[in-house]
């Protein structure tokens, strides 16, 4: 079946990599736990008449006319959104994860202000204060780590100390490879001590609170939550801000937001969210959250048994940071190479106080949001385990691995990416 008959048409080379993308996506098995797979409703809604409107502003103020039906759509996406994550007040049209972030800073913070977030060589995200970032020049960030890498244990004691110290604006949670889960009970304690706005970053783990999987941070007093849409979501790549009950806080994002850093929305983007958020309003996303996690644990024992170690020891939500230097000899941008030949896709990555070279780490960092929209199971999962395994452990051995990229075609071929997900 040719879904793009007209691309195909006016433009071969675009239409020509877009197959290709298709079928390696179909052929192969998605492990970076930012991706996922989206429903056809999804893409139809993205794809849709919405891409032409210009609707800066927002609903029942905007600047241009003509959006009696953009108005509709954002305020569907804002509900549906409210509704998911115990918010009173929802800003669904941040492009990215970065850009909410970013909005969200220039909202809560004045140039020179302080942050408190974690490391990233400790499983932090690039935008919660990394030196290559821009946002290293506006704001002042300190950071917090794990007290013990080998459990994952953050110290508590230590991040009170330095809030105490450092009086930072904003505590920062959330992370983009730490496998465990944060104690926001005390984080929003030692934000108030301080006068601090608690922030949650929740793009990797978005769809597990929805889910009902793991806690929710509004639930233990934190103020604003940002995320991405994707990942665990699985909605369109784009993101979203979220406050609890402060309508303060909500008037100066949406301020910040529009006109303070972005133009207009992308509407058809935010008709997208809304589907997604539909969809993980439902019963059966409530199951697929749940089942995230369980096929993740499936994935830890066979690692453990196989005695790769694991950074935290293990996981707690939906990824496991392996070192597989440490444990086979393999630097991470190999074993994400040969793995990428066999057809699992995964991603290089650092582990705490790695001594390798970012390009070049230490660990891999993989998860099961996507498999587990494919209906993969925990024998499922862990099969997939013991193939990323053998692959590294034969990492040489072109027979065996042509042997485990037909197994993993097989594979795939029993549990194709589903067009709906609800």
């Amino acid at each position: 079946m040719n879904h793009y008959p007209y691309l195909k048409k006016q433009d071969a080379q675009v239409f020509k990599a877009i197959v290709g993308e298709d079928t390696r996506q179909a052929e192969g098995l998605e492990l970076i736990p930012s991706e996922n797979y989206v429903s056809r409703a999804v893409k139809e809604a993205n794809a849709s008449s919405l891409t032409n409107k210009y609707s800066e502003g927002y609903p029942g103020k905007r600047y241009y006319g003509g959006q009696h039906f953009t108005d509709i759509v954002e305020n569907i996406a804002r509900e549906r959104a409210k509704k998911l994550f115990k918010a009173q007040f929802a800003n669904v049209q941040p492009h990215a994860g970065a850009p909410a972030n970013v909005a969200m800073y220039m909202a809560l913070l004045e140039p020179g202000d302080t942050i408190l977030g974690m490391d990233l060589s400790h499983g932090g995200h690039l935008t919660h204060g990394h030196p290559v970032t821009y946002l290293t020049k506006i704001f002042r960030f300190v950071r917090y780590k794990m007290k013990n890498p080998e459990t994952g244990e953050i110290d508590y004691d230590e991040m009170r100390a330095v809030a105490k110290r450092e009086k930072p604006k904003i505590l920062l949670a959330g992370y983009s490879a730490y496998p465990r889960e944060l104690d926001y009970k005390t984080m929003s304690a030692i934000a108030r001590e301080v006068g601090a706005i608690a922030v949650m970053d929740a793009a990797h783990i978005a769809g597990l609170i929805a889910g009902r999987a793991v806690k929710n941070p509004f639930d233990y007093g934190f103020d604003v939550m940002t995320t991405t849409t994707h990942k665990t979501l699985r909605g369109p790549r784009g993101g979203m801000i979220l406050t609890r009950d402060n309508e303060d806080i909500a008037k100066k994002i949406d301020k910040a937001v529009f006109p303070g850093f972005q133009g207009g929305p992308i509407m058809n983007t935010i008709a997208a969210k809304a589907v997604c958020f539909g969809e993980a309003l439902s019963p059966k996303f409530r199951t697929y959250a749940k089942q995230v996690l369980k096929n993740a644990k499936a994935m830890e024992k066979v690692f453990a048994k196989e005695g790769v170690r694991m950074l935290t020891g293990g996981t707690s939500n939906h990824l496991i940071l392996a070192d597989v230097w440490g444990s086979l000899g393999v630097s991470g941008h190999d074993a994400e190479t040969v793995l990428d030949e066999v057809g699992i896709t995964l991603n290089k990555n650092s582990i705490a106080d790695d001594t390798r070279k970012p390009m070049d780490p230490s660990g891999i960092r993989f998860g099961t949001p996507a498999i587990t929209t494919r209906g993969f199971g925990e024998k499922e999962c862990a099969r997939v385990a013991e193939l990323m395994v053998d692959t590294l452990k034969n990492r040489t051995n072109k027979k065996r691995l042509k042997e485990v990229r037909a197994e993993i075609k097989r594979m795939c071929g029993k549990r194709p990416i589903p067009e709906r997900l609800v």
